[in-house]
């Protein structure tokens, strides 16, 4: 008999809506299909390897957050910092900065 998972509270609500009958198959289009692929091989080319120091806190909130998406750690940096740089993920406070004092350069 296969041993059974350990599910937090989300993940059973999902397991037993599933179970009922509450989820459908979807049918991608070939754009997405291609976007996602795109993505996903993106993702899986690691083709280097760097090495940083974080302070305790930062990783353990790294760690908490990957294991709340149900991803390891690593793969949530990885994911956040190509979204970065990718320009996908936008710092908020240096854009509401830089409006700032482009408003201020137009009022002059």
């Amino acid at each position: 008999m296969p041993k059974k998972s350990k599910l937090d509270k989300e993940e059973q609500e999902i397991l037993n809506s599933f179970e009922r009958g509450e989820w459908e198959s979807t049918n991608p289009t070939t754009a997405e299909l291609h976007k996602f692929r795109k993505i996903a091989r993106a993702s899986l080319a690691k083709d280097k390897r760097i090495n940083i120091r974080l302070p305790a806190r930062v990783l353990e909130g790294l760690q908490l957050r990957a294991a709340q998406e149900g991803i390891p750690y690593q793969t949530l940096i990885s994911s956040v910092l190509y979204k970065f740089a990718s320009g996908r993920l936008i710092d908020a406070a240096y854009n509401e900065s830089a409006e700032r004092a482009a408003k201020r350069g137009r009022s002059r």
